[in-house]
């Protein structure tokens, strides 16, 4: 399956820095959309949002082979917007994260993902003129996009989540241990041996291919500037998620109810993922019970990075084609 399937000339990017209900606090929007179509609708609007770790950028606008994400759904015909949380990516740090981290508690939890993400449907509900979209986030983000969308069904058409959060009885990877500072340092380029270690042994050397690595780590930390001056080769992610999996995941606390979600909804996930296993995907795909209709599709030979590894445009066809699938809602 060959990634070189569009023409990124028909590619039209912009980006916005939309206001929140914080003062001094702006997000960071980037759209991808075919040149020259102005008008999609509902049905083909995406807003998507990150995991806990890196941005919006950093997992679905690099360009990996000569495609990203974004360009993909873009090129399928969508007009696909993806936000920052605050204190990722280009979007405004809170001030505990421009200090020493262990100057403040964990920032940016998981309510404050929500209630981001609700900025950057609102905006752009009205900036196209629309009354809903579809809505997708993996991982952390999953938790966001399923709390969102189980909060305002009014407004989504459809829900896609890759390796969403849920209830853990065991330890989940992310959470190292520790006392939890406001954030935490990431050594990106450290982190592909661990990235590779949730695969088979002899599946290793094959899962990302050649430079795509490079090319994601040196994107990852231009997200974020500050770290080249004061922490080199280490981005800033906040703790507020992490602390969240203490006071919620691990304690058999939900974040919220899947039951409430009202709109159809995708759960993909990874036949090697480790930091979300396929019990705990199966539990959450057993109680989107309010959805009218649901599907689980699973990939083969993938990690929880599935869409960054040889494998992802199988992720990229299911989750456009479940948008794609004429759906009205009674």
């Amino acid at each position: 399956m060959s990634d070189n399937i569009i023409n990124l000339e028909e590619i039209l990017f912009e980006d916005h820095h939309i206001t929140t209900d914080t003062p001094g606090i702006t997000l960071y929007l980037r759209n991808k959309r075919r040149r020259g179509v102005e008008r999609f609708g509902p049905e083909k609007t995406v807003v998507m949002v990150h995991g806990a770790t890196y941005s919006s950028g950093s997992l679905y606008d690099v360009r990996l082979g000569g495609m990203s994400y974004m360009d993909f759904l873009a090129a399928r015909g969508f007009d696909v917007f993806a936000v920052d949380v605050r204190g990722y990516g280009h979007s405004t740090r809170p001030p505990e994260m421009e200090q020493d981290a262990s100057l403040s508690p964990p920032v940016v939890k998981t309510e404050t993902g929500v209630i981001d993400l609700g900025h950057a449907v609102n905006f752009v509900l009205q900036h196209r003129q629309l009354d809903r979209v579809n809505i997708f986030g993996m991982s952390w983000g999953g938790t966001v996009a399923g709390a969102f969308s189980a909060d305002n069904p009014e407004k989504v058409v459809k829900l896609a989540l890759l390796a969403p959060q849920w209830l853990s009885d065991k330890p989940i990877p992310i959470d190292m241990g520790g006392e939890l500072d406001a954030y935490r340092l990431v050594p990106v380029l450290e982190t592909k041996a661990r990235w590779l270690s949730t695969a088979p042994e002899n599946a290793r050397d094959s899962l990302v291919p050649e430079g795509w690595f490079e090319t994601w780590a040196e994107a990852t930390l231009a997200e974020d500037p500050w770290s080249a001056g004061k922490s080199p080769e280490r981005l800033r992610a906040s703790n507020g998620p992490i602390q969240d999996i203490r006071d919620y995941w691990r304690q058999g606390r939900a974040f919220y109810d899947p039951a409430l979600i009202g709109a159809p909804t995708l759960l993909v996930h990874g036949e090697w993922d480790v930091d979300v296993t396929i019990d705990l995907a199966l539990s959450i795909f057993q109680k989107l019970t309010g959805a009218p209709y649901r599907r689980w599709v699973e990939i083969g030979e993938a990690t929880h990075l599935v869409l960054m590894e040889k494998n992802r445009l199988q992720a990229f066809e299911a989750i456009a084609s479940f948008f794609s699938e004429e759906y009205s809602p009674e």
